[in-house]
């Protein structure tokens, strides 16, 4: 189901339809500050192994997750001073953090080292998403099998039909280019890949 909420202000309304779907593990794609993701509820393994099957993806490679800000981050991963203060000052916005994960974290979530990464797009519906939640959402880009990547939410809908429960069109285009992704791991910052976010400060 196509369905249209503002970017500006979501209509918590309409979040709260989209959320209950997320409570019983549908699958929903969503728009970012990056692309558009394909997501579910981080705490429901049934829905999480659907999207590794939408995406034809190796359960070697974990999904990342987007959480609603810094406080959330924390429960979800070990969140030194150093990368405290660097996602503070970065987030929200375009970038991937790789950070041990914590004890609450389902282990389809992490990597072999027990890493995740983790997102807080400057987009409000993302964010209200997860807020009215309680949970972080998946977040991986709405890509055909061919690694082409859906820009457009009708596109997306067409494309996925019943595999996905709902498609939020945020009625904004985005830019369709990836995050920048930086491992905070033992405090030592490694440019992963540079995308959208400028990551001059960590070289």
């Amino acid at each position: 189901m196509l369905i249209e909420i503002n970017a500006k202000n979501p209509q918590i309304r309409l979040i709260r339809r989209v959320v209950e779907n997320l409570k019983k593990g549908g699958i929903i794609a969503y728009p970012t500050d990056t692309y558009y993701g394909i997501g579910c509820d981080i705490m429901n393994k049934k829905a999480i192994e659907k999207i590794y099957r939408i995406k034809q993806r190796n359960k070697n490679k974990p999904f990342s997750f987007i959480c609603s800000g810094l406080k959330n981050i924390s429960h979800y991963a070990q969140v030194s001073n150093y990368a405290y203060k660097n996602m503070k000052r970065l987030l929200p916005g375009p970038y991937t953090f790789i950070l041990e994960g914590s004890k609450l974290v389902p282990k389809i979530m992490l990597t072999k080292r027990k890493t995740a990464g983790i997102r807080v797009p400057d987009n409000a519906i993302c964010l209200a998403l997860v807020e009215e939640l309680g949970n972080p959402i998946i977040t991986t880009s709405a890509t055909k099998p061919d690694g082409s990547i859906l820009h457009d939410p009708s596109l997306i809908h067409d494309f996925f039909q019943s595999r996905i429960d709902f498609v939020i069109d945020g009625g904004t285009p985005i830019p369709g280019q990836p995050s920048s992704i930086i491992s905070l791991i033992n405090d030592m910052p490694e440019i992963i890949r540079k995308g959208l976010g400028d990551v001059s400060s960590f070289k």
